[in-house]
């Protein structure tokens, strides 16, 4: 899960695994796999650095598999 900002300035978490599209209209608007949008402060370029981060986080923390 990532960490964003609504306009109202509120913090929440999205589960980055459920994001379809993120759009620029002026504002970043994501909408997820259910239709769901949610209007954030981050750019498109900040929160797909956040997903990179989330998710190289994740893989390193898989265990290593001894064949």
């Amino acid at each position: 899960m990532i960490k964003l900002t609504g306009f109202n300035n509120v913090e929440f978490y999205l589960n980055c695994e459920l994001i379809e599209k993120i759009e620029v209209t002026p504002d970043t608007v994501i909408t997820t796999v259910n239709g769901k949008k949610f209007v954030v402060k981050e750019t498109p370029e900040e929160i797909i650095k956040k997903i990179i981060e989330f998710k190289r986080k994740f893989m390193l923390s898989l265990p290593e598999v001894v064949k």
